[in-house]
């Protein structure tokens, strides 16, 4: 008896020796289906050559782990005979030949609507879904540190094609079985209607995504109207003048399905319409974040998964070899890193950190909000579209803990010390004016809002949403915007701010300060203040409104962290104070990490432009910048009267300039917010380029 106890403790020892690998390691599998050389063998460094990996990961989750209980019916979701809720997602990753020779650590890449991002952030190259070969990667800035680039597919309704990384979730279900069926609300603007105009669209608006089937094609059981505005009277849609289904040729061609709309007199693109029908089958969009934490708890802590596939990362049997994990989001994909930190996914099962520093790049204040019934992880509001959304901002809006003075909600979105990572968040000036950037620093009584140690905020002074949009001469007949767009490219400042992070992640070198416009600095001002002070350019139209947000109630069942929307449209509330970056003389932001093309100007950037007459005019562009080219000489801006200097006044000659040039790059580099190497490039540029006639061959 004796004997058969000993064998018993030795038998549940061993079981808990293995419980952290396999019980609370969530990918049980982890399929390498595809190896390949990486940019035709090229070597970065002393990294060596990459390869790169392409597979699947399965994931269980348990729906009664405190950790998952907070995902939007995971409850509902099938269960395995463990009782475990089960999902997959295909992955990339870019990884050192020999990982030895790497620097031991990730950069977690979240796509962007299934889009990967980080060579083209951070690498001068055009990326895309295939990354493969040398002109695909750039000049290799990330392989030369020697990162291991990680991307798996989160967003659960993508429609797989143009190798977007596409997961999949489970669909709720009542108990008995039957479909859960609800309210879905969905506008239809020129961001999804095609310039000539439709009869045809997805329900979702957009081929790229799953629409959520219609539970009843009866439309006098819908709704569907339109308006000229944002603003404008809705207008009802006769139900006899619509239908679910395709019509590429009006009433006549109509085939009923449950995942279309044909609207027989056409859909215009200078219109807003907006439906309003009973949905069915929700997917569990909030295992979008157990993706990431899963993913990176596996690469990071575990030598092979539940079914003995190893860690691909792993440098021996017995130890995974990963130091740090820092992970990027860009645009829709920084909300996702904001709401990925609120809602604690930062945690693994096991109960630990998996990320040691999380960047936050051009959301604003908004958030994903994938973690609700029926979500649309699509969806954001523009000032004059989808303005009354979800996919919107709604507090908490700051990382610290603050008490909200309008919905009197006390939050905050970095709130656990114990496993919160470093955060870096990086903004444009686009951000402010369509995204409420001031609420991360300011509340709508005008109190500055703390920013907590672990966190640094930066604006990109000037600059768009877009990072590396080529502007036209002029607008073209076709173009939305009346402005040609803002050319600068993020990728210089953001190189430069990943070093400094990894310095405070992993050797705990602070970065530079946050440098963020703020009201006590009078760098954040409010939108008639910043009109007063943006000079006077002919032919500019500075923008009419920003992008405001009120507190919006949709019921009882949904909060902060997620759940249902039971009232549509919202109830509308109590409207925020938005602030926005002051201009200076030029119309250049005062505030915030100014790279070298707002220092050393040769026109005017803004991260706002202005729709056209014909394209719902005068409201924004949406998420666009400016480019207003300076005059060539103090004779030229005269007679346009152009109240900035012109290049002449500003640098007399193309020397003068390359001068400037020079300077200005020397200062960026003793600030940390532009490399040795990025300043050399600058520098040719000027050299080479053709501002101002050039006075001597260089």
């Amino acid at each position: 008896m004796r004997r058969m106890f000993k064998t018993f403790l030795i038998l549940l020892t061993l079981a808990a020796s293995l419980a952290p690998q396999f019980a609370d390691a969530r990918v049980v599998r982890f399929v390498v289906e595809q190896k390949r050389p990486l940019a035709e063998g090229t070597t970065f460094g002393s990294a060596g050559g990459y390869e790169r990996l392409d597979g699947t990961a399965y994931f269980e989750v348990d729906p009664k782990d405190p950790l998952n209980a907070i995902i939007v019916n995971l409850d509902k979701a099938p269960r395995n005979a463990r009782g475990m809720v089960e999902f997959s997602s295909p992955f990339v990753i870019l990884k050192p030949l020999e990982m030895a020779k790497g620097n031991h650590k990730i950069f977690y890449a979240i796509n962007n609507r299934g889009n990967q991002q980080a060579i083209s952030y951070f690498n001068f190259g055009p990326g895309g879904n295939n990354p493969l070969t040398a002109a695909n990667v750039g000049d290799g800035f990330l392989m030369r540190l020697g990162y291991t680039i990680v991307d798996a597919g989160w967003e659960g309704d993508l429609v797989p094609g143009n190798g977007r990384l596409v997961p999949t979730f489970p669909i709720a279900t009542n108990p008995d079985g039957r479909p859960i069926v609800a309210k879905v609300r969905i506008e239809y603007s020129d961001r999804t209607i095609p310039d000539k105009g439709t009869f045809t669209l997805p329900l979702e608006g957009a081929a790229n995504f799953k629409a959520y089937p219609a539970a009843d094609t009866n439309t006098a059981h819908a709704t569907l109207t339109v308006r000229d505005s944002v603003s404008g009277a809705k207008t009802p849609v006769p139900s006899d003048h619509w239908a679910f289904g395709t019509c590429p040729m009006g009433k006549a061609s109509l085939v009923a399905n449950d995942t279309n709309i044909c609207l027989f007199d056409g859909f215009r693109p200078d219109r807003l319409y907006e439906l309003m029908y009973q949905a069915k089958d929700p997917i569990v969009m909030g295992l979008a974040y157990a993706v990431t934490r899963d993913v990176g708890s596996f690469l990071r802590y575990e030598t092979k998964d539940a079914a003995g596939n190893p860690n691909p990362l792993a440098q021996s049997a017995t130890s995974a070899g990963i130091r740090r994990i820092y992970s990027f989001g860009g645009s829709q994909s920084g909300e996702y890193q904001r709401e990925f930190v609120y809602l604690g996914f930062n945690e693994d099962e096991a109960h630990r950190k998996v990320q040691d520093a999380l960047w936050v790049h051009k959301s604003g204040t908004h958030r994903l909000f994938a973690n609700v019934a029926f979500a649309d992880p699509n969806t954001f509001a523009e000032e004059d579209d989808r303005h009354d959304f979800l996919g919107t901002s709604y507090p908490p809006f700051t990382f610290a803990v603050t008490t909200d003075p309008v919905s009197k909600i006390r939050d905050g979105l970095s709130k656990r010390p114990q496993s919160d990572p470093f955060i870096v968040q990086t903004d444009t000036e686009s951000e402010f004016w369509e995204m409420k950037d001031s609420l991360n620093v300011v509340d709508s009584a005008g109190h500055a809002v703390p920013i907590p140690n672990n966190v640094r905020l930066y604006l990109l002074s000037s600059l768009q949403h877009g990072g590396n949009n080529p502007p036209r001469s002029f607008p073209g007949e076709d173009a939305m915007c009346q402005n040609p767009t803002n050319p600068v490219y993020h990728g210089p400042t953001l190189r430069a701010l990943l070093v400094a992070l990894d310095g405070w992640a992993d050797k705990g070198v602070k970065p530079p300060d946050s440098n963020y416009p703020t009201l006590q600095a009078g760098t954040l001002v409010p939108v008639d203040d910043a009109r007063r002070a943006f000079p006077k350019i002919p032919g500019v139209t500075f923008p009419a409104a920003v992008n405001g947000v009120e507190l919006l109630d949709f019921g009882p069942t949904f909060n902060s962290p997620g759940g249902s929307l039971t009232t549509l449209p919202p109830k509308i509330g109590a409207r925020y104070t938005i602030y926005v970056p002051k201009p200076d003389q030029d119309g250049l932001d005062i505030a915030g990490i100014r790279p070298i093309e707002i220092r050393v100007p040769i026109g005017t950037h803004t991260g706002w432009n202005v729709r056209r007459q014909g394209f719902r005019a005068p409201n924004m562009c949406p998420l666009t910048g400016s480019f207003i080219p300076f005059a060539a000489t103090k004779e030229q801006r005269a007679a346009a009267g152009d109240p900035r200097k012109s290049l002449e006044e500003r640098y007399g000659s193309h020397d003068g300039y390359v001068k400037a040039v020079a300077d200005q790059t020397k200062a960026l580099v003793a600030e940390r917010f532009l490399l040795e190497e990025d300043a050399a490039r600058f520098i040719k540029g000027a050299e080479t380029g053709d501002v101002l006639e050039r006075k001597s061959t260089r």
